[in-house]
């Protein structure tokens, strides 16, 4: 057991998959209706990145953050992307099984959204509430027209052929100081992670989230994952390995949650300029096609950017008409990491969940 400070302890739980590090505050109060929120990061980050969300909650909210397998301090274990997330999700589900821990709220970042939706379909009776910020679609990520359904069967245009080679290369690369180099960690963490004007750049925070994003495994098994040939543009498609195809649309569909009973309240928080989740997501290669820097783009009408906010909305609206309820917080000038950008606001949101 590590403790980092005197707020969060880190220690690895053996489960029943693999070997999981597990992020908590010290003490880990627990409250009458025996509910621990459950925090899951995002791609190419860990729990380092809820920290200060951690310490921002009341300490009669139990908390914890896990890292998903290949990130952070858990086990290098490859992924199947075969089946969508479930490698993500039942390795948090054994982490909590292990712990003991039933009843819970499950809160998900970016690709974390998509994984306690998954979680959320596989075991509905355990979710007192779920909180998803700045999810990925649940119909993943690119290569969707805007019903969700893939534009081409093989999904092209989405999964790992479509990661920036220069930007995992400097991941694998442990640079230091790197803030001059577009594809370095620091740049995309400033350029994307966060809005304009984050005002810590340079400090120890800054130092703490770009080293988590460096506990990335790399490879074919872990990210980006393998790609496969398409005879449509942009001539990829997803593979069966490693992360990014765990979003591709051949392989994850998660509106099965509108068919779910019971249907525990949903709090969806998203930045309002965020440029990774977004209607024009600037990591869509069909948005990157249509902007001109993806050559030999066929067109919208042929292949249009995938409207992830718009495909979440929609499924949330079929989840409330079937009898479930949801709420979307838009908070205005923030990017892609609402938990960094304005942790007080999320922590307070957060509260209001858990006790729902």
């Amino acid at each position: 057991m590590a403790t980092t400070d005197d707020a969060i302890t880190v220690r690895t739980v053996d489960t029943s998959r693999i070997g999981v590090q597990v992020h908590h505050r010290t003490p880990d109060a627990g409250d009458a209706a025996g509910v621990t929120t459950v925090l899951v990061h995002g791609n190419v980050s860990s729990s380092v990145f809820f920290h200060p969300l951690l310490r921002a909650l009341p300490t009669d909210v139990p908390a914890m953050a896990v890292d998903l397998r290949g990130f952070g301090g858990s086990d290098p274990a490859p992924v199947d992307a075969t089946p969508g997330l479930r490698d993500f999700a039942d390795d948090v589900w054994a982490t909590l099984d292990a712990l003991g821990l039933d009843r819970v709220h499950l809160v998900g970042w970016s690709m974390g959204g998509g994984v306690v939706l998954q979680m959320l379909l596989d075991a509905p009776g355990r979710v007192h509430a779920l909180t998803l910020v700045n999810p990925v679609s649940p119909y993943g990520f690119g290569g969707t027209g805007p019903d969700g359904a893939p534009v081409h069967p093989d999904g092209a245009g989405s999964g790992a052929g479509g990661a920036n080679p220069q930007f995992v290369a400097a991941l694998a690369a442990d640079v230091g100081t790197d803030q001059s180099d577009p594809f370095s960690p620091r740049s995309v963490l400033r350029a994307f992670y966060v809005a304009p004007g984050w005002p810590h750049q340079g400090t120890p925070l800054e130092d703490e989230l770009v080293a988590s994003m460096r506990t990335t495994v790399t490879g074919m098994d872990n990210y980006p994952g393998d790609a496969a040939a398409s005879p449509h543009w942009p001539t990829l498609a997803p593979g069966r390995r490693g992360v990014l195809n765990t979003m591709a649309p051949t392989h994850l569909d998660l509106s099965g949650v509108v068919d779910i009973a019971p249907r525990p309240p949903v709090l969806w928080i998203r930045g309002e300029v965020d440029q990774i989740v977004s209607d024009a997501s600037m990591f869509d290669l069909a948005q990157l096609g249509r902007l001109g820097a993806v050559p030999g783009y066929p067109g919208v009408d042929e292949f249009p950017p995938q409207p992830m906010v718009g495909q979440t909305r929609a499924v949330l609206d079929r989840y409330a008409a079937a009898g479930g309820q949801y709420r979307e917080v838009v908070l205005p000038g923030v990017g892609h990491s609402p938990h960094i950008e304005q942790t007080q606001v999320v922590a307070d949101l957060l509260v209001g969940q858990a006790r729902s």
